[in-house]
């Protein structure tokens, strides 16, 4: 009994050593190489995890132990480190550099050798005169507005004479609006129309544009879309929408350039502290244009108070928004420099969290899990009424 005891404890104590070593070794690697942001990856170490407990408990001997190696083995072999390809001072174009996430882009690409051409929508703005001081000399600064073709032809006519024989390496559509957030309803259409020019009609033309210089070099296709445009959030119809537009043209994209050598990626980060949230000032004027515009019927169903509280979700999300964009540049480096790069990138706190319950948990717990996530104390007016009613009686 006491020996029986004895090759127990030394089983576990030589499981538990081979669970420091692989997990030590994968975890450095998963940190190193950003790995943990794939839902394949977490998967499979929860998979591996369940393995280990499975060996241990039926097979204690060496050949439990020897399996188990095995798959470990395999696990670290299909999770291998991605070949990258050399900078080489390869081009690339960024939409949407004035600020947030294009901004730090550019700089970060610049740093590491990127001939950048950083599109602003306002070439004489503070963030434009930040670039041309703090970036080389490889970095040029171009005046484009998305939803200006004339504009889109002279970046494209500039880009192919500072290149010259040189070829454009990438192009990744950051550009984007976030407009009022409201309920769908409430939202008046100019809300809509201006979310699908900038976060989607836009990038499609200058994607259309410049796809010829990117059929010559066989580079890479980027689209920063959002968390919003993977799953539906309330408040966000109009700007969701035409994230997830962008999200279905890259992926249709992705399969039709294949053939071309292009690889296209999409990005869904989660929330960020950017310039996107807009500023006090042009929530009072959309708030103000949302309730001159309402219907009677519409606007007494809501109430205004109502609608004068959706500015607080605004607040909330800042709040809970990350202000280190390191996970979206790094992901958009992979996307532009792994041989083999995903499809999807899904950077930040929960972003592919709530895509993996979407995906494949039952639409009343992902409705339940969004509503703990957006939450609002705030109620219609009409409902409330109503709720009252059925109270009194």
């Amino acid at each position: 009994m006491a020996m029986h005891q004895s090759e127990a404890d030394n089983s576990l104590l030589i499981y538990m050593g081979a669970t420091v070593l692989y997990g030590g070794t994968i975890l450095y690697r998963a940190k190193k190489y950003r790995m943990e942001k794939s839902l394949s990856f977490c998967w499979g170490l929860l998979l591996l995890f369940a393995l280990e407990v499975l060996c241990f408990a039926t097979l204690r001997s060496y050949l439990g132990f020897s399996l188990f190696s095995l798959v470990c083995l395999l696990f670290c072999v299909y999770t291998s480190d991605q070949a990258m390809l050399p900078v080489n001072s390869k081009a690339v174009l960024i939409t949407g550099s004035d600020s947030g996430i294009g901004h730090e882009l550019a700089k970060y690409l610049d740093r590491l050798g990127f001939v950048v051409f950083a599109s602003v929508l306002n070439e004489k703005g503070p963030g434009a005169e930040k670039l041309r001081k703090t970036c080389s000399e490889r970095l040029s600064v171009l005046q484009l507005d998305i939803t200006n073709s004339v504009q889109i032809k002279e970046a494209y006519l500039e880009v192919r004479r500072k290149l010259q024989d040189a070829d454009l390496w990438g192009i990744i559509n950051n550009a984007g609006v976030l407009g009022f957030t409201a309920d769908g309803e409430l939202l008046p259409m100019h809300c809509y129309k201006q979310c699908m020019d900038v976060n989607f009609f836009g990038p499609v033309e200058l994607s259309k544009t410049f796809l010829p210089l990117l059929r010559k070099s066989k580079g890479r296709l980027i689209n920063i879309s959002s968390m919003a445009g993977g799953i539906p959030m309330p408040r966000f119809a109009a700007y969701g929408a035409s994230k997830a537009a962008l999200s279905m043209f890259s992926g249709v994209m992705r399969q039709e350039l294949s053939k071309w050598g292009i690889k296209v990626s999409v990005m869904h980060p989660s929330g960020f502290k950017t310039c996107i949230q807009g500023t006090p000032e042009f929530w009072n004027k959309e708030e103000r244009i949302l309730l001159e515009n309402l219907t009677p019927d519409v606007k007494k169903d809501y109430g205004e108070d109502y609608i004068l509280n959706l500015k607080k979700l605004l607040n909330d999300m800042f709040a809970v928004s990350g202000s280190d964009l390191s996970p979206v540049l790094c992901d958009v480096l992979h996307a532009l420099l792994a041989e083999q790069p995903h499809g999807l990138y899904t950077p930040g706190k929960n972003a592919y969290k709530f895509l993996l319950i979407f995906c494949y948990s039952p639409l009343w717990f992902y409705d339940f899990c969004m509503s703990k996530m957006i939450y609002t104390s705030s109620i219609p007016s009409a409902l409330r009424a109503a709720e009252a009613k059925n109270k009194d009686l």
